[in-house]
């Protein structure tokens, strides 16, 4: 039997062609209380602007969303692009989120804009960039930590909520702060996959205990297509597929229903991309999914698993999870814990 570790998920709210805002998010609240009866332990919101398809901008807004229709499961941010906030905000955001969800919430941060320059200036922080990032993460430490009478500013609320912090990367800078910081770390397997063995080893040899952890909690985000058999996991694949490649042309990136193949519609040049884009990808039946899962797990040590499910029919994205639940992998979350 394949030793088990927690499954999570990374929701965009990506919205379907043709499909309303509002829409979406009543698949995503679905998709959400889902995974919760499954055993899933956290559902995290990624934060884009400015990007036709993508409707998870407000991010604070849609976990207090989903952790109101949900009753357990884990919500929070993959991540927080913190270049484009001040902490004091973010503290004060996920500060209220987690008084009204006692026990539920993360806060993933990444450094990165998630946006184009154009969208960055407009979200009114020039100046402030990624080299900062040490220091905002400090100082949202402070500000959800115990209440400084001392110092003029603090988070209200916010301030002694100790809201878990997250590092997200997809190279080895953050594998390092996290490591040095003793603070879980999320490494971005679902879109860039190169680096994750060696920052999930950097991570684990140089992580020093902080007060919030004790020994490193490292987490490797996957993409996934599960269906009753690898053909339809092929043809249900081609969804994702049509929207990186849009993402790789600078086109909208709405969910497109799968196709029966993509010959026609990418060069080599494209495909190999695109399929680079996904080379941690878990496609197939469940007996398949186990034994490239199995394969997985025996290049790294990872303490969780979070997987993004990109397909175009909500009904069968939803019984994705499902068949992800199946696996002899998966260890289904009872209860709630810190981390």
């Amino acid at each position: 039997m394949a030793a088990s570790l927690p499954f999570s998920l990374l929701e965009l709210a990506s919205v379907r062609e043709g499909d309303s805002v509002a829409q979406t998010l009543e698949n995503s609240v679905a998709y959400a209380r889902h995974a919760e009866a499954l055993g899933f332990k956290r559902f995290w919101l990624a934060e884009h602007h400015n990007m036709q398809g993508i409707s998870s901008a407000a991010t604070s807004v849609l976990i207090g969303h989903i952790a109101g229709k949900t009753e357990s499961i884990r919500v929070g941010s993959g991540g927080v692009m913190l270049p484009n906030h001040p902490p004091l905000v973010i503290a004060e955001q996920y500060g209220t989120l987690e008084i009204l969800y006692p026990g539920r919430i993360d806060l993933g941060l990444g450094r990165a804009p998630g946006t184009d320059p154009m969208t960055s200036r407009a979200l009114r922080r020039d100046g402030i960039g990624a080299e900062q990032f040490p220091e905002d993460v400090a100082e949202l430490q402070r500000l959800l930590g115990p209440l400084d009478a001392s110092r003029g500013v603090n988070a209200i609320p916010g301030a002694g909520t100790q809201v878990p912090i997250w590092l997200l990367g997809s190279s080895l800078y953050s594998a390092q702060l996290a490591a040095q910081r003793g603070l879980p770390y999320a490494f971005a397997g679902h879109f860039a996959p190169r680096l994750y063995r060696e920052a999930l080893r950097i991570y684990r040899d140089q992580f020093q205990p902080s007060a919030q952890l004790a020994k490193p909690h490292a987490m490797l985000a996957v993409p996934a297509v599960a269906a009753d058999s690898v053909a339809e996991a092929r043809f249900l694949s081609t969804t994702s597929y049509q929207r990186i490649l849009a993402l790789f042309r600078g086109q909208p990136l709405w969910m497109r229903p799968p196709v029966e193949s993509m010959l026609g519609l990418w060069n080599p040049q494209e495909e190999a991309g695109v399929k680079g884009f996904l080379g941690l990808q878990l496609l197939g039946d469940a007996m398949a999914i186990e034994d490239q899962l199995a394969q997985l797990l025996d290049t790294v040590e990872v303490d969780e698993l979070m997987v993004t499910v990109d397909l175009y029919d909500p009904a069968k994205r939803r019984h994705a999870l499902d068949i992800l639940a199946s696996l002899p992998q998966f260890q289904r979350q009872k209860g709630l814990s810190r981390v």
